[in-house]
């Protein structure tokens, strides 16, 4: 991640820490701590903070928003690394929780990233009731049975099994795409943007969403195994489709360019408050791991 976001970076850890440290159980808040601190690029807090400036809003208010959508990309890595869903050993180079702690320990640290997530944003007193209500309702839709878990049930069902590349983009707007545009949009519902601002924002976060996950198969095929903290070829050893089996690498490449443009000119209304967030989208298409 470039210098340019390490503020914010540093901004949501704090805070994370600042709200893990209410967790009763001391193996529990173990676990919790080793799967929020385990090197992640913070990209859906970020959208929420880089989001909640674009439209001239306090930093502040997006505090609590932002670690409640980590909470929620963390309880779902979690499960994504169960052994009865992906039974992954290594998540960014380190054991995966279940590993690290046990698999029980796992799942109810998993279920505490949920509950505490919708308590931060509920209990969040610098924001309107009306907010709130906005925020879980639009966060809750894009982690649950139509968002992020419809998108891991695809993943399953299909593992072993060649889908067409509309399954493919189907599966990952759910699993990825959902979760970063309900981070996006977060940031417009805390600023109070207009229905056409949230329009665009809506765009810009779907293509983000989907360039991100575009990239991610890019570098299972050509990244470098040391600085993913994965395998390079998993993918293909488990014969997961993958827009680079379907597509070939160069047109997942060209279509990695089309998602991002397409990102960048859904920000033109914003003008030079949509800067960094175009940085971002630059940031993921040279991104190396």
């Amino acid at each position: 991640m470039t210098d340019e976001f390490q503020s914010y970076r540093d901004r949501v850890n704090q805070q994370l820490q600042l709200h893990l440290d209410q967790a009763s159980s001391e193996k529990l808040l173990q676990a919790m701590q080793y799967a929020v601190f385990n090197g992640g690029k913070r990209i859906r807090p970020l959208l929420v903070y880089l989001t909640t400036e674009a439209f001239d809003s306090p930093i502040l208010l997006a505090d609590k928003t932002a670690c409640a959508i980590e909470f929620i990309h963390c309880y779902s890595l979690i499960h994504d690394d169960l052994p009865a869903m992906d039974d992954d050993s290594l998540r960014r180079g380190k054991p995966t929780v279940h590993i690290k702690f046990d698999e029980a320990t796992a799942i109810l640290a998993a279920d505490a990233f949920q509950s505490l997530a919708f308590d931060l944003i509920a209990s969040d007193d610098q924001l309107t009731p009306e907010i709130r209500v906005d925020l879980v309702r639009s966060i809750a839709h894009a982690a649950g049975a139509n968002g992020m878990v419809a998108g891991q049930m695809i993943d399953i069902e299909s593992e072993g099994q060649s889908i067409s590349a509309d399954e493919l983009e189907l599966m990952h707007n759910r699993k990825t795409g959902d979760l970063i545009s309900a981070s996006v949009m977060s940031g417009a519902i805390i600023s109070g943007a207009s229905p056409e601002m949230r329009t665009n924002i809506q765009i810009f976060g779907s293509a983000l969403g989907l360039a991100f996950q575009v990239k991610d198969d890019i570098l299972d095929e050509t990244g470098d195994t040391s600085r993913m903290g994965k395998q390079r070829g998993s993918d293909a050893v488990r014969n997961k489709t993958t827009f680079v089996s379907i597509h070939g690498l160069d047109a997942a490449i060209n279509y990695l360019e089309e998602l991002s443009l397409k990102a960048i000119k859904s920000l033109k209304p914003l003008g030079e408050s949509g800067a960094h967030l175009i940085n971002l989208v630059n940031f993921n298409t040279n991104r190396d791991h």
